[in-house]
């Protein structure tokens, strides 16, 4: 990679742009020489072999394991590094373009030096089993999570509530069950794709049982966020935004517990924060939605925080 680098800016000293005094494109032309790039497109040159540096080193300790494995899209696969090292369970094999967007959620939305779990889509049953379990909160028929194909989701696939039981108070969670945790931030990307009641979809984080719980939730009919707690299966609102939702357009929504303080994300902007203490111990994450609500779910992004 240092010789790329090298070969980069040793080129770079034969373009330098005209001077004055300096021949002419036309003479250069005539005597066989290539003519002088002029002072902008220097300036481009000079752009691209910034943003290439920091590219490489960037994929540089991509592969020497000095980034921390983030959650992959569910689309990812299973497999080994390039280093050569075994496989390990629920970390994924990534390239070059997919590193540069890992390394951006790791520094920008998640921030740095955290352990991630990666969920491979292609190795779930049609039931989710075993690493979802379906729970539902409330009234009406039972949460129907499923895998579906999607075109528009990473790798062509995505968890997806399927079922349009129009019960108003019907919660369907998915509930991930190889984490458990207190102190978390949780990231995941949806789509709201139907829904007459209710569009929404959102993460659940210290679940305890299918009714005790908190729940921030982006909703594409109300064209809000809200945050709730969620107390023996009655639900009270604790915070909330209005924002715009659009249906059929990918979305992301982050939730960051620590302690009795919330912080609230969507779409990569800071939205608002919230503090409330009823549930003060660990428990699992869930993806969540409403009523008949179809949505689809194609990242999961779980860091555990002190």
């Amino acid at each position: 990679m240092d010789g790329l680098q090298a070969c980069f800016l040793a080129s770079s000293k034969d373009r330098q742009p005209a001077t004055r005094g300096s021949v002419s494109d036309a003479s250069l032309a005539a005597s066989g020489r290539a003519p002088a790039i002029p002072q902008h497109g220097v300036a481009l040159a000079e752009a691209f072999r910034a943003w290439l540096r920091v590219a490489m080193v960037a994929i540089f300790r991509f592969k020497a394991g000095m980034i921390p494995t983030v959650l992959a899209p569910f689309g990812g696969r299973c497999a080994a590094a390039s280093s050569g090292r075994r496989p390990m369970r629920r970390h994924a094999s990534i390239g070059p373009p997919l590193a540069l967007a890992l390394v951006a959620a790791a520094g920008g939305a998640l921030g740095q030096g955290s352990d991630m779990t990666s969920v491979d889509l292609t190795q779930l049953s049609p039931s989710l089993e075993p690493d979802f379990t379906q729970w539902r909160t409330g009234r009406g028929a039972a949460a129907e999570w499923t895998v579906v194909k999607d075109p528009s989701a990473e790798g062509g696939r995505a968890i997806a509530q399927i079922s349009k039981d129009k019960t108003g108070y019907r919660f369907p969670l998915a509930v991930y069950k190889p984490f458990s945790g207190k102190n978390l931030e949780a990231s995941v990307r949806f789509k709201p794709v139907a829904g007459a009641v209710d569009r929404a979809g959102g993460i659940a984080v210290r679940l305890l049982t299918p009714d005790d719980y908190y729940v921030v939730r982006a909703n594409a009919l109300e064209d809000n966020v809200r945050f709730y707690r969620v107390v023996k299966g009655k639900r009270e609102q604790l915070a909330g935004a209005d924002v715009k939702v659009a249906s059929n357009v990918w979305h992301r929504l982050s939730l960051k517990a620590e302690g009795d303080r919330f912080s609230i994300a969507y779409d990569g902007q800071p939205l608002f924060a919230a503090q409330d203490a009823t549930f003060a111990d660990a428990g699992k994450v869930a993806l969540w939605t409403k009523a008949d609500s179809v949505t689809h779910f194609d990242t999961l992004i779980i860091r555990a925080l002190p």
